[in-house]
């Protein structure tokens, strides 16, 4: 007996409720779900389609960006516990955040049709709009759960909303919904998840507007807010000129390359530093050494795996492609090539950032995304001018380079 129960009990601590393994399970079940949706309608719908959805989720993310309140961040990372009625007053203003976001999505909808060249994609634009609403009503419980280290639960509710997300987004293409398809199986998910955060997750903050409570979490969210603004150009930027320049069709293709990459690379250290940053911030607070010493380890690993894996899918992309998107889609191997390599940067960054802000220097993120921004202002003209859409690419693999640069170095400094 003692032969069959040593293994079982060495296997308690990795599937513990704190555990990094339910983040790589969460991840390998989400992304792989999410593949499987964007893979399946991409082939079935083409670039015009994708790059149609694409432009109403550029809304989404750039409405999000601009009013991103760094909420959630500072009720995991601060030293004393959030009560309930500090919990109202994030949810109050998650909530009306979300709302507003919805009304001038809606209120801009037409300028963007126009100014996008998207047609008929008028009602598709304001069905984006339904998101932010959907995730600003979700209970701030859910950051509860992070700052605690609930792993196991988390990735319960999120593999739940992917899998929702994906069955009701492939249904809906078969059925012949078209674009639409990919937008109702995602508000599908975020209402299952939202669903899910007030009937699982506590304590359940009270559901009335409240204001007042939370100015302790500014000095920490407004270095979260300027990030994501300065994030936002970063991220976001090259995709309007692609779609301002090109249209639909081109940024379709630019978007499937990015998104496959991200799919390939990114999206494991993004969901890795969901485990790390309130690890790290565990770590920090103990006053011990020992969050600088586990984020040396994590480095060396991710930066290990990501040269290999790199090497990897540049050399396979054209087969890659071919086999699972179809010809209609070679024409995004060239970029794809370029954004496997700044989809690893971009790795490493979110590790990084994770880091910066466990240890309570969200300031140094910033900076570096604003060097950022600076080297893309210097290298996009003329690497535009010589080279195009992929000049653009390279000119973003810089950029990600020098801001990487800066937070590791201001990391070493620290320490």
């Amino acid at each position: 007996m003692r032969s069959i129960r040593l293994p079982l009990v060495s296997m308690r601590p990795a599937f513990g409720g704190s555990a990094a393994t339910w983040v790589l399970l969460q991840q390998v079940v989400v992304r792989g779900l999410v593949a499987v949706k964007f893979l399946a309608i991409g082939r079935m719908l083409g670039p015009a389609a994708i790059g149609s959805v694409s432009v109403a989720l550029l809304a989404v993310a750039i409405a999000e960006a601009l009013s991103d309140t760094g909420l959630a961040q500072a009720v995991v990372q601060a030293k004393s516990v959030p009560n309930r009625a500090e919990l109202g007053a994030v949810w109050t203003t998650l909530t009306a955040r979300g709302a507003l976001i919805a009304l001038l999505l809606i209120a801009l909808a037409p300028l963007m049709n126009a100014q996008f060249h998207l047609g008929g994609s008028l009602v598709l634009l304001q069905m984006a709009a339904a998101l932010p609403l959907i995730r600003g009503i979700a209970s701030p419980a859910y950051y509860m759960i992070q700052r605690e280290r609930g792993f196991q639960q988390l990735a319960g509710v999120e593999t739940s909303a992917a899998f929702t997300d994906c069955a009701v987004g492939l249904a809906c293409a078969w059925g012949g919904l078209g674009a639409f398809a990919v937008l109702v199986g995602m508000i599908a998910g975020e209402s299952l998840k939202t669903v899910l955060t007030w009937t699982t997750m506590g304590p359940r903050p009270p559901i009335r507007l409240a204001w007042h409570g939370i100015g302790h979490y500014v000095n920490f969210s407004r270095w979260i807010w300027a990030g994501s603004v300065v994030n936002l150009v970063l991220n976001q930027f090259d995709k309007v000129l692609v779609a301002k320049l090109l249209g639909p069709i081109a940024l379709g293709a630019y978007q499937m390359s990015s998104k496959l990459a991200q799919m390939l690379l990114a999206d494991a250290a993004i969901a890795l530093s969901q485990y790390l940053f309130p690890t790290f911030s565990a770590h920090f607070r103990r006053e011990d050494g020992s969050a600088a010493r586990l984020f040396a380890r994590y480095l060396t690993v991710i930066v290990i795996g990501l040269v290999a894996v790199v090497l990897v899918l540049r050399s396979t992309a054209a087969p890659l492609f071919m086999l699972v998107l179809g010809p209609a889609w070679m024409s995004a191997v060239p970029l794809f090539r370029i954004f496997v390599i700044n989809m690893a940067i971009g790795a490493v960054i979110a590790m990084l950032v994770a880091y910066l802000r466990a240890i309570g220097a969200p300031k140094a993120a910033t900076q570096a995304s604003v060097l950022q921004v600076i080297a893309l202002v210097i290298i996009v003209p003329p690497a535009t001018h010589l080279w195009g859409v992929t000049g653009v690419a390279w000119a973003m693999t810089a950029g990600l380079s020098a801001a990487a640069a800066w937070m590791f170095y201001r990391i070493i400094k620290r320490s």
